[in-house]
């Protein structure tokens, strides 16, 4: 695998080259970042597939420019249910104690004092709220797990195993309730029928609105 930078008339793109791929791929990170991954290909076929995808590029790219990602800085802040602590604030605490023991210049272990926290907090929170709305729902699950995730907020397996992303606790917690709603239904329905949302609808009659507001969240992932 390579990596190399190309310029498309004023955009700044990462090209990966992997022999494996058998297809190319265009792909933009909530942070608008643009990547394309492709097996070796000549130059001109690069930039020919750049051009034919500029349309759905610049419209990503002005979504995310009108719903930029929430970002904190690292050592001073903290983002927990769409709001932005103090890293000396009490919400903070099981952080900071962790971040006090870590060397200035060591931005990896920082990280992983961030990421441990905000599993803990999803399991401490989400846990609990996932159990409420399984017993109102009458739905069963087998399994609770906490990843962090890029692309998804949760998941639902067919062996009725519920993943939720340990980013989820950033949001705001109507949303996160939502989230636990909708895979919870996926115990019951595991597609996006009208039964399904249905079901959703049911517990959370603003479901609509939650759906298209959790759309437009970016959330910059460290």
């Amino acid at each position: 695998m390579s990596t190399n930078n190309i310029e498309f008339k004023d955009l700044e793109i990462t090209h990966i080259f992997k022999s494996t791929l058998k297809h190319s791929y265009i792909s933009i990170s909530k942070t608008a970042e643009i990547t394309v991954k492709t097996p070796r290909v000549s130059k001109t076929f690069l930039l020919k597939l750049i051009e034919g995808k500029e349309t759905w590029i610049r419209k990503k790219l002005s979504e995310i420019k009108r719903h930029p990602a929430i970002e904190v800085n690292l050592n001073d802040e903290v983002l927990l249910f769409a709001t932005i602590y103090s890293i000396d604030s009490l919400e903070a605490t099981p952080l900071r104690i962790k971040l006090e023991k870590v060397k200035v210049d060591s931005v990896e272990k920082t990280i992983q004092h961030y990421n441990t926290f905000y599993k803990n907090t999803s399991n401490e929170y989400i846990s609990p709220r996932v159990e409420y709305f399984s017993q109102i729902m009458g739905l069963d699950y087998t399994e609770i797990k906490f990843r962090k995730m890029k692309s998804r907020w949760g998941s639902c397996s067919s062996k009725k195993v519920l993943t939720f992303n340990t980013e989820l606790v950033k949001i705001k917690k109507e949303l996160i309730d939502y989230v636990i709603v909708h895979e919870l239904a996926h115990l019951k329905h595991m597609n996006h029928s009208k039964l399904f949302h249905s079901l959703v609808d049911k517990y959370l009659p603003n479901s609509k609105d939650y759906r298209r507001e959790l759309r437009n969240i970016k959330i910059a992932i460290f």
